[in-house]
């Protein structure tokens, strides 16, 4: 009776763990855009120029592509990995979990090797357009060292999953999920500090409208800083990161040359990510499908003796890169709902969705981006609404609000 009675306490504890789960994505899920809201049809020729719109599209569908075979290699590669990466342990005398360290270094680096070419080719093809001006060999040194960073994250999540594995055997995958998630907490608490280097906005104008922006939408302790990019990239972008006391709205200084009105839409936005915790909600998705994540690893690991042992690095490096193709639709969907949300609070703070909708515009023109990618990569990969669904966001406020916009 004992075995049959484990397991139906096994099974009844997944289900109370699958049910907190779908509740709490559920709770995540939902946003302050109003229910029911119908955008109206935007015809992208509509809203610039034939000649933009053509090369944002060319340019775009080059990348995707290149994205696309990317994967594609990544994959092939792992497959072979986890089929004859456990020979190489047999010239491996660093113990159970330094053996592992070195397997998963080895991964990494012949992902980092087959994507390079591609990574080559985009930056190639960037600086083609003039979107990208970062030279080759300094392109080359920046992926040497953001290497190294992956390499020590590596390690440190393989530590953890190995040590919990060898302590706890097959139930290692749930506190390993909570080391990962208060890892993640971590990282996005002190990610301000010891990111890129930031200066406020030289402009009064620009200052002013952070501070009335900010307070307006319930966060008035929350600095405006501007990151130096132009030197590097053409492309226009502002970002929210941070929580708490580190909590920071950015801004490129290639969007801080806009118009004020599309500078005035983008501090509103980033201002609505951190007025709905939307970093910390981004926090909670990744701890809701780190969770599943472990326990599939768990399982499809059993027969290579589980991540107590490093012959199941390399099939673990594999099962992990498919689970984030798999996840990557949610993941993409919540972020589109969560930018959509950005939007709408933008909208109601600036009432100037005739601003809005040039800043949408002016990403196309000067950033190259799409405004109506296919349906099957938005649905896969977009963490943004498209520019066109941008557009008739505004329209729609415009008309719910009785603002005229053209």
């Amino acid at each position: 009776m004992r075995p049959r009675l484990t397991r139906g306490l096994a099974v009844a504890g997944l289900l109370v763990l699958a049910a907190g789960l779908v509740y709490a994505g559920a709770r995540l899920w939902h946003t302050s855009v109003p229910g029911g809201l119908k955008l109206p049809a935007v015809d992208p020729s509509s809203e610039v120029s034939a000649h933009d719109l053509d090369r944002a599209q060319s340019f775009n569908e080059f990348v995707r592509w290149m994205e696309l075979l990317a994967q594609v290699v990544v994959i092939a590669v792992l497959v072979v990995y986890a089929q004859r990466g456990t020979r190489l342990l047999r010239q491996s005398a660093a113990g159970p979990i330094g053996s592992g360290f070195l397997l998963g270094m080895l991964g990494l680096g012949l992902v980092w090797l087959a994507t390079l070419p591609f990574d080559l080719v985009e930056l190639w093809w960037g600086r083609d357009h003039h979107v990208i001006k970062t030279g080759f060999v300094e392109a080359l040194l920046a992926e040497w060292v953001g290497l190294g960073g992956t390499f020590l994250f590596l390690c440190v999540a393989l530590l953890i999953a190995m040590g919990l594995a060898r302590l706890l055997r097959r139930t290692w995958w749930l506190p390993a999920a909570a080391a990962f998630g208060g890892l993640a907490l971590l990282f996005a608490f002190v990610g301000p500090w010891i990111g890129p280097s930031l200066k406020p906005a030289r402009e009064a104008r620009v200052r002013a409208a952070a501070h009335r922006f900010a307070a307006a939408e319930g966060v008035p302790s929350v600095p405006l800083r501007v990151e130096k990019v132009h030197d590097v990239t053409t492309s226009p972008n502002a970002y929210s990161f941070g929580l708490g006391p580190s909590r920071r709205v950015v801004l490129w200084d290639t969007i801080a040359r806009f118009p004020a009105r599309q500078v005035d839409a983008t501090i509103a936005h980033e201002y609505g990510h951190q007025s709905h915790h939307h970093i910390l909600k981004e926090l909670g998705w990744f701890l809701l499908l780190v969770i599943p994540a472990g326990l599939i690893v768990s399982v499809l690991t059993r027969r290579r003796g589980g991540l107590a042992t490093p012959e199941a690095v390399p099939l673990t490096l594999l099962v992990v890169v498919v689970l984030q193709l798999v996840a990557a639709p949610l993941q993409a969907a919540a972020s589109r709902r969560y930018e959509a949300e950005a939007d709408w609070t933008a909208l109601n703070t600036t009432r100037d969705p005739a601003g809005m909708i040039a800043l949408m515009r002016h990403f196309v023109s000067s950033g190259l981006a799409d405004p109506d990618p296919p349906g099957w990569y938005q649905t896969l990969f977009e963490d943004h609404p498209s520019l066109d669904d941008r557009i008739a966001m505004a329209r729609a406020w415009a008309a719910r609000n009785g603002v005229p916009v053209r």
